[in-house]
């Protein structure tokens, strides 16, 4: 009666926090698991408990009752109830025993105990005592950083960042529209597959097969713009050549659209999604396509990004998969000219939350000359404000830094190169395509 009474209480206020918050999972709803399923499988694809109506749907037989007594009382009488079923066969074993061997009833009774015993508690580390642990991570990563960090593809970026974090990652890419952030979230995409690496792209707005076209431009600088109109300018057997060289690589690029995800993006399929082709990095090209798995009707704008950011920095940590995410800056985000900087954090649009959760931060503005302007925003574990600029070939994919006096890292260019950026500059690479 406990458990109808529980699964009638969440249907007529459509909260379910007394599960998660109390730890019940389906073994406490003994007679009613289906039931209890129903409702949990419900709220993860669509973000909200049922309805009477649709629940009723599902279990006609079931006669919901009022519920007035607390959360406190019903779940103290589930765990209770929960405890009596699970002790009831090893009362009956024990007692069985004692009738031929009171030692072995004796040993099977102080096991039992143990097992039986619900743990209410929740987990945590003794960062004193599991002090070891952290000096052994450490040893490992001084010798072996490519277990720890991905290079981003961009060797200036990785000197102010330190590369991607292989866990506890939630990279933020921002800027306003037509900016170019898709193309640096794929560049990077593209060379973490480049060095050996599994990889999940969510394309929001662009087909498998024009992130494709993106991919090859990006990792062999074919003409984007011959590869997407279909010009002359792309030799067939050329072209062909490479196409055919492709599936030789042994790891993944693995893209899908939200049509693909059932129209509802949320981070427990995100997490099947990972587990299912073994991916090392996923990125998320617009975070505000995604569901909230956890959100209620009820819930902003805000308050679902900022849901979505933290889960998604939670399945960093438990996967140790790091992810990569493209978000929009307001309209106050817009510089005026060549010479203003890139976006701010609070130009993140609709939620502070994004940056709040966000590991890394990286703010990117386009010139009317094609230079790319790139500003570490945010740093968990390092400085903030390196700016970097990149001369941006769009059309064939090459990024070539240009040392400046307000970049963090100034390198020295030879002649070739620094001809090489103006005459690339002379080109009209301001579509974003």
């Amino acid at each position: 009666m406990i458990a109808l009474q529980i699964i009638s209480k969440i249907l007529s206020t459509g909260n379910d926090d007394i599960l998660e918050t109390n730890l019940l999972t389906e073994d406490y709803f003994e007679g009613y698991r289906d039931e209890y399923n129903f409702i949990e499988d419900h709220k993860r694809k669509y973000g909200n408990v049922p309805d009477r109506a649709t629940f009723l749907a599902k279990f006609p037989e079931i006669e919901l009752v009022e519920v007035t007594e607390s959360d406190k009382y019903l779940v103290d009488t589930i765990r209770e109830e929960y405890l009596y079923y699970k002790s009831v066969p090893v009362v009956q074993k024990i007692a069985e025993l004692l009738k031929t061997d009171a030692n072995a009833a004796a040993e099977y009774m102080i096991q039992a105990m143990k097992d039986i015993q619900p743990d209410y508690h929740l987990g945590g580390v003794d960062i004193v005592a599991q002090a070891s642990e952290r000096y052994e991570q450490f040893l490992e990563r001084k010798e072996h950083q490519e277990d720890w960090f991905f290079t981003t593809g961009f060797p200036e970026l990785d000197d102010l960042v330190h590369g991607i974090q292989r866990e506890e990652e939630l990279f933020v890419i921002f800027a306003r529209t037509n900016q170019g952030k898709s193309w640096v979230l794929e560049k990077m995409c593209t060379h973490v597959w480049q060095i050996g690496f599994n990889v999940g792209y969510i394309s929001s707005e662009m087909s498998a097969t024009s992130i494709g076209y993106r991919f090859d431009t990006l990792h062999r600088n074919f003409s984007n713009k011959g590869l997407m109109w279909g010009k002359n300018d792309i030799e067939d057997e050329a072209y062909r050549e490479y196409i055919d060289s492709l599936p030789q690589s042994n790891n993944k690029f693995m893209v899908a659209t939200p049509i693909d995800f059932d129209n509802q993006i949320t981070v427990p399929r995100l997490k099947n999604w990972i587990q299912q082709y073994k991916l090392d990095l996923i990125a998320v090209d617009g975070i505000t396509y995604m569901s909230d798995s956890r959100g209620k009707r009820t819930d902003n704008k805000t308050t679902t990004l900022t849901n979505i950011s933290e889960d998604l920095m939670a399945l960093s940590m438990e996967l140790k998969v790091p992810v990569l995410i493209v978000v929009q800056a307001n309209r106050n985000g817009v510089a005026e000219d060549d010479n203003s900087g890139t976006p701010e954090l609070e130009s993140i649009r609709d939620s502070d939350g994004i940056s709040h959760n966000a590991s890394k931060v990286i703010s990117i503005r386009q010139t009317k000359d094609g230079v790319l302007k790139m500003e570490v925003k945010k740093q968990r574990f390092g400085g903030v404000g390196g700016k970097l600029n990149y001369q941006w070939d769009i059309n064939n994919g090459r990024f070539i830094f240009i040392p400046s006096e307000d970049d963090a890292q100034p390198r020295e260019r030879t002649e070739s190169q620094v001809n090489e950026i103006r005459r690339q500059a002379k080109r009209d690479v301001r579509d974003v395509f």
